[in-house]
């Protein structure tokens, strides 16, 4: 069984509603992050303002701590008959892109207030280089990576233009300058795309243009400790599990700046141990929205995968 982490994008004003409301180790973690972070995390994501949650630098810790909450909600439901836990079967772990620190939290890779630290620095070198280099992202829809990358090559001109997310089949993220990628946005639709979204962020995610913020996480992720993680968790770069400490460092630094590889992680999960992958009969999507849910709908409607809170 595979436990998924949502990413950016997930967060919404009020999504912390009535299933945080008797669990005090879930309350207790939104205090805990309110001391590190120097504001009252929770109060913004009951209350918003929409325009503070969904920055960058405040969207990104309201998510790792919303999801780790759930987990402890979905950790105190009540065992089987046969004193079995869901969580219990959990053999694999994978997080879209900022869901990854909440993965390796729940794989025992990384303390909670270390990865509050980490995911708050993140935030706020993101958004910096999105306000020194703004930019845009571009969902294409109906349209394969391949067909993407080779759109982005010849309209991309001096601009950086490049594929920055591969969802699922047909669900492919471009990010870049604004005008490059408008430019993609015709040539797409003219190229057959059934449809193109832009997404809500001001900066070009997973591209060169967020360069000055690896040199910042590089930093902060050489003054946590990272252990081995408990079972495997697979990296967005490269589609892997790792377990080595060092390793995992290099890669979440490298993240910032390079494609997120969520259809090839989601399939090596669902392939088989005798071809390379973990096998994986049932999934979890722990934390707010249900955008991974849809996903998996696209690369295998066959896998059960459940939300923790509806």
């Amino acid at each position: 069984m595979a436990i998924l982490f949502p990413g950016q994008g997930a967060q919404s004003v009020g999504m912390l509603g009535a299933w945080i409301d008797g669990h005090p180790l879930a309350a207790g973690m939104f205090r805990r992050a309110s001391e590190l972070l120097g504001y009252d995390l929770a109060s913004v994501c009951r209350a918003g303002p929409a325009a503070t949650l969904d920055t960058t630098a405040v969207s990104q810790p309201a998510i790792l701590v919303t999801s780790l909450a759930m987990l402890e909600v979905f950790r105190s439901r009540p065992r089987d008959q046969s004193g079995d836990h869901p969580l219990d079967r959990a053999t694999v772990t994978a997080g879209l892109s900022l869901g990854e620190y909440t993965a390796l939290v729940f794989a025992g890779a990384l303390s909670f207030d270390d990865a509050v630290r980490l995911v708050d620095v993140r935030g706020r070198a993101m958004q910096a280089c999105a306000e020194a280099s703004p930019g845009a992202m571009l969902a294409v829809l109906g349209l394969e990576s391949d067909r993407v990358a080779q759109l982005c090559a010849t309209v991309r001109g001096t601009d950086v233009l490049e594929v920055a997310n591969i969802l699922c089949p047909g669900n492919v993220v471009a990010s870049g300058s604004a005008a490059a990628c408008e430019r993609l946005r015709l040539a797409a639709s003219a190229a057959g795309a059934m449809k193109c979204v832009l997404l809500g962020v001001a900066g070009a995610f997973h591209t060169a243009l967020m360069k000055p913020a690896v040199s910042k996480l590089s930093a902060a992720l050489e003054s946590v400790e990272i252990r081995p993680p408990r079972i495997p968790v697979v990296s967005n770069v490269d589609a892997l599990p790792h377990v080595d400490p060092a390793e995992i460092r290099r890669l979440l630094a490298r993240q910032v700046v390079e494609v997120v590889q969520w259809q090839a992680s989601m399939e090596r999960l669902l392939a088989s141990p005798q071809a390379g992958g973990h096998g994986v009969g049932e999934a979890w999507e722990v934390g707010p929205g249900r955008v991974l849910r849809g996903l998996m709908k696209r690369i295998d409607r066959r896998l059960p995968c459940a939300g923790v809170v509806e």
